[in-house]
């Protein structure tokens, strides 16, 4: 998933909408953009839009994000959503990996009751949204199956530090918030799962998004949360690999199986080993989801 755009579940006409933005996911969201007397009512509209949504042959894929574990919300949203099969449930919150256990428990619960198969809604968590989960980001590798990828949060984590602000002048992130987004990165490596970027909220500078999306796939990240669908097209042109590194992956695979059983290969006189075969055959997985064979 290279774009995974947030829409609030009490929005209908722009759920409808999503369908067509060009986003590789849709998080149907139920936590920060619900207000709390309009909790039950957004569950009501998430189920109508999964039942139909999730029918469709051609549609991206479906997240909900539920409100967090501690809030006591979160088995009123799982009642509501499972029967709609959404494809993962985003974990806001989470800390570490007893969230992902914990969440994954009640999924088991549900899938069984509603006839799907044990597994088949898999979980995407916000790794490093409280101060809390900054120092178990690392344990999130082995918690569950389901975990198919980590993100952060920038908003409610400044929010928890009583900061005055996340970012400088110039837009970049300060220390802290830069240390949530390297150990969620590092995170996701551990537990061999997506690395996803955060939300820029400036979503009418492009410029913007551009050089941090640029600079997210720089570090490792595959892909970004959207806010808006004008987002959408600049998170899905950066993340997607381009001809000239797609040609340069393939070339790296095809040294390394012309050589079997050797640790390094030289391409026009430059020296490959196993971890850029290991990045190769990564980008070329990304180019092929991302439809480029």
């Amino acid at each position: 998933m290279r774009s995974l755009l947030f829409i609030p579940a009490d929005a209908p006409k722009k759920l409808e909408k999503g369908l067509t933005s060009g986003a590789d996911a849709l998080i149907v969201d139920l936590e920060d953009s619900i207000a709390p007397d309009r909790k039950k009512e957004a569950r009501e509209s998430a189920a109508s839009f999964l039942q139909e949504a999730t029918a469709k042959a051609d549609r991206p894929r479906i997240l909900v994000r539920v409100n967090g574990i501690e809030t006591g919300l979160t088995d009123a949203d799982l009642d509501a959503v499972v029967p709609g099969k959404p494809d993962a449930i985003m974990l806001p919150k989470a800390v570490g990996g007893p969230s992902v256990i914990h969440l994954d428990a009640k999924l088991t619960a549900r899938e069984a009751i509603v006839g799907l198969p044990d597994g088949a809604i898999t979980i995407v968590a916000l790794a490093t949204e409280t101060a809390a989960a900054m120092f178990v980001a690392g344990s999130y590798a082995g918690s569950s199956a389901r975990l198919t990828g980590l993100t952060w949060g920038a908003e409610d984590l400044s929010a928890e530090l009583g900061a005055e602000a996340n970012r400088d002048k110039d837009g970049n992130f300060l220390d802290p918030y830069r240390l949530a987004r390297t150990l969620c990165l590092a995170g996701a490596a551990a537990a061999d799962v997506q690395a996803i970027d955060t939300v820029y909220v400036d979503f009418r500078n492009m410029d913007g998004l551009r050089r941090e999306c640029e600079e997210a796939r720089r570090d490792g990240f595959t892909g970004k949360l959207a806010i808006h669908p004008g987002q959408v097209p600049v998170i899905n042109e950066v993340f997607t690999p381009t001809p000239a590194a797609i040609a340069k992956a393939r070339a790296v695979v095809a040294a390394f199986a012309a050589a079997p059983g050797v640790g390094v290969v030289g391409i026009d006189g430059v020296m490959f080993d196993r971890p850029h075969f290991a990045r190769a055959q990564a980008l070329l997985a990304r180019a092929k989801a991302a439809g480029l064979g």
